[in-house]
């Protein structure tokens, strides 16, 4: 899959386009902040928090219409065209950064913003068009390894050419390159047609209220949305502050401020790749809460790893707070919680693929971008509170965040029973059970699907839960033979179908085997295939989950035994 054309063109063009991003924000910010501080036109406070402003405003304003954008026309063509315009705007930054014009380097950065802002939505969208089912996974782990890594690369570099001798010219030279040779990858991405044939309408505030209430009809995408925001509120706050925590908690130099973020994002990467085995290549909700326990354990022993108060004297290098082995507890904390995020974040985005309307996939996606930006700025507003008005430390910052985790996963398994359901069936499906899924129709990854049972246990049900690629409800008689089984049998009644609920037009619906027949006969379910889900249990932990199809005629299915 990564070296393949509907790929790798992809993943280069992304991580190139987050790289530059980066580079050219940094290196802005790190000019002004430490050597042409009297050439600002306004106070450098000022100018930064505009610069960080300025840069996420095009995500609340422009998200919605980009994701009507990438789902009507051919998305290919849409990234050629947005990284043509990178390449125009790095054109200009080449005038800007030599000739030292501050006020244009910032619409350069709002412009950037802005194409970011629409190549988010794509950028998510297109991989469940391009990768198989087996391959989501994997395909949604390198963009997440690829894009934190390119933070990372990024503001290293930034840093490297600042400190450099001429280092205007190495920063133009730097965003030209890095963008002339993103939108030649671009070039080689197949072409992707769109799904949707509505016509995209410019609004602001009108496109981005439509676009968050059609995504809300899905409570189960939205949860997902939310859920994800929080892993950016949490994830900028760890970035943002970093050069304090180092500065005053640490008392280190700006090299281990890039130690922190090297280790925070090679954690993600990692913890991306580890969701992508134990997901064994399916879509596998019930992976996530492990992400958010990672988060929560290691953010908490953070707290208790941090040195004791030095002296204002002892400034670390990198060399010097590596060679002290008390730092490797910390170092190991913060390594553990980007595993944490990684494991948390890619069964989110990859739920939100999976399960967003044809057509609406991006859309999905741009709600998501508006949804985590609110959270970013959040998250800033949070810790200037938390730090400036009550006068907490950093490091009791990042320690309320920890905490808030556990909270966030006991509320997540509350209002999201789907969420319960799928760490009971992957804990039985995975863990308890090795699970063979007999299924050469691959009837599992199909919609529409009525499934008939008999009898079966709350077991059975949460294993049939898990093993399906579409939204999974119970009939009530199906539910109530199962009952009395504490917190699963109320994430099952809260998944019951009963006549006049709105379903999901690619729902599997699971009854029991007398009212099959008047299932078909009701019009909204007379295209549904009838399966039957059966258990051969085998000696050890292996466990066998048969799916065969059934013939349509209402007779011969009352007659089952």
């Amino acid at each position: 899959m990564l070296f393949s054309r509907r790929f790798l063109p992809y993943f280069v063009t992304q991580c190139l386009g987050a790289l530059n991003d980066n580079v050219f924000k940094n290196v802005l910010l790190l000019l002004v902040s430490y050597s042409q501080i009297d050439e600002l036109p306004i106070d450098v406070h000022l100018f930064v928090n505009l610069a960080a402003g300025l840069f996420i405003l095009p995500f609340l304003l422009f998200s919605a219409h980009a994701g009507q954008v990438a789902d009507s026309v051919d998305k290919a063509l849409l990234i050629r065209r947005l990284k043509v315009l990178e390449l125009v705007i790095m054109t200009v930054a080449i005038f800007a950064i030599i000739s030292h014009s501050y006020l244009l380097m910032l619409l350069l950065l709002f412009l950037t913003g802005v194409q970011s802002a629409y190549f988010g939505p794509v950028k998510y969208s297109l991989l469940p068009r391009v990768l198989r089912d087996s391959e989501l996974v994997s395909g949604n782990a390198w963009v997440e390894m690829g894009t934190f890594l390119a933070i990372l690369a990024g503001t290293i570099s930034a840093g490297m050419i600042v400190a450099s001798d001429y280092a205007t010219y190495w920063a133009a030279a730097t965003v030209f390159t890095l963008a002339l040779i993103g939108m030649t990858a671009s070039w080689f991405i197949p072409s992707i047609p769109a799904h949707s044939d509505v016509k995209p309408r410019f609004s602001i505030v009108s496109a981005t209220l439509v676009n968050i209430k059609k995504v809300r009809q899905s409570s189960e995408i939205w949860t997902a949305i939310l859920a994800i925001s929080w892993f950016w509120f949490v994830g900028a706050t760890y970035l943002t502050q970093f050069p304090n925590f180092a500065r005053i908690t640490l008392n280190a130099d700006p090299t281990v401020v890039s130690l922190l973020l090297l280790l925070f994002s090679v954690g993600i990467g990692t913890g991306s790749f580890v969701c992508e085995r134990l997901s064994c290549r399916q879509v596998e909700l019930g992976i996530m809460p492990l992400g958010l326990t990672l988060l929560a354990i290691f953010g908490i022993d953070l707290y208790f790893a941090l040195p004791g108060q030095l002296g204002v004297e002892t400034l670390y290098s990198l060399q010097s707070f590596i060679a002290e082995a008390a730092h490797y507890h910390l170092m190991l904390d913060l390594f553990m919680i980007g595993v944490g995020g990684g494991l948390f974040i890619v069964p989110l985005y990859t739920y939100i693929q999976a399960r967003a309307k044809e057509g609406e996939c991006a859309q999905a996606i741009a709600s998501n971008n508006i949804i985590n930006a609110l959270f970013m700025v959040s998250s800033a507003i949070f810790a200037m509170l938390a730090l400036n008005v009550l006068q907490w430390s950093i490091a009791q910052l990042f320690l309320l965040l920890a905490s808030a985790n556990l909270l966030v996963l006991l509320l997540l398994l509350w209002r999201w029973p789907e969420l319960l359901l799928s760490v009971c069936s992957y804990f039985i499906r995975r863990v308890k059970y090795k699970t063979q899924l007999l299924d050469p129709e691959l009837l599992h990854k199909s919609p529409k699907l009525l499934l008939v049972t008999n009898g079966l246990t709350w077991r059975d049900l949460v294993v049939i839960f898990g093993s399906f690629s579409h939204p999974v409800l119970f009939t009530s008689d199906v539910y109530q033979k199962a009952a009395n089984h504490g917190l699963v049998s109320w994430a099952l009644s809260r998944l019951t179908w009963y006549a006049g609920r709105h379903i999901d037009i690619d729902s599997v619906i699971c009854v029991n085997n007398p009212s099959v027949g008047e299932f078909k006969a009701r019009a909204e379910f007379a295209d549904y295939k009838v399966v039957r889900v059966t258990f051969d249990a085998v000696e050890g932990r292996e466990l066998r989950v048969k799916i065969t199809p059934l013939a349509a005629d209402n007779d011969r299915l009352m007659g089952l035994a």
